[in-house]
């Protein structure tokens, strides 16, 4: 476990990142990613894709684009891949809800916080089945998606968007992630900032991009929650 600093005040909300984090969706994400690409000329591994996690399709396929082309994709080509990953995507394995990831939102919880949605994903069949496998935590008014920015992760504006959404400040929340530019952007939106690294990479990666904790998986991140809220009785 690597910690930078401990929490010392109450959180009002706490904003949960979806993929690795809610759902174990990641390895599909990479494997349809990396084939997509294939498909026009561009390279990403795997790996790779677990790096861009977070962003915006967009801003994944402009920086392929840049890198195999030495340009930025047309909002025509950008449409394109996306299509074809999202096809790929869907016609994986459907993924499973991530090991821990119903302890941690029920403790989250039990801290009397409001639960927020903030992912860079516009896979539409994941955010579908959010009530079926987390039903009663999420509404559509506390949720923060790629259709709803401008600037993906690592920019700061999913988070800021996500605070301005649960109506509470910065110093008042927590937020959970699991990739580097998630947790970068948290970073950004001055967040006291959980990793939960579910994936392949090292746990430096996540402690360099800003997190102030970093654990092995969702069942760490809810004991943690239940941890913390156990040296809360009494403060108001």
């Amino acid at each position: 476990m690597l910690c930078n600093f401990e929490l010392t005040a109450r959180p009002k909300a706490v904003l949960f990142d979806m993929d690795g984090v809610l759902f174990d969706s990641m390895p599909n994400h990479a494997y349809a990613w990396s084939h997509a690409m294939t498909q026009f000329g561009l390279e990403m591994t795997a790996y790779e894709a677990y790096l861009h996690e977070g962003r915006t399709g967009s801003g994944t396929i402009n920086i392929l684009a840049q890198r195999f082309w030495g340009r930025d994709a047309t909002e025509e080509e950008k449409a394109r891949i996306y299509a074809a990953k999202s096809e790929v995507f869907n016609a994986c394995a459907e993924a499973k809800p991530m090991p821990g990831a119903l302890e941690a939102l029920t403790a989250a919880k039990a801290l009397g916080c409001k639960i927020v949605l903030v992912t860079g994903s516009a896979q539409v069949s994941l955010l579908e089945r959010l009530e079926e496998h987390y039903p009663g935590f999420f509404c559509n008014d506390l949720m923060v998606t790629g259709f709803d920015v401008k600037h993906g992760k690592p920019h700061p504006e999913p988070y800021l968007m996500g605070l301005q959404k649960a109506g509470v400040s910065a110093k008042e929340a927590i937020v959970v992630e699991n990739a580097p530019l998630g947790v970068e952007s948290a970073h950004k939106a001055g967040i006291f900032t959980v990793a939960a690294n579910t994936g392949p990479l090292e746990d430096t990666c996540l402690k360099d991009a800003g997190a102030d904790i970093v654990l092995p998986g969702m069942l760490d991140v809810a004991q943690f929650l239940r941890a913390y809220n156990a040296t809360l009785v009494g403060i108001d």
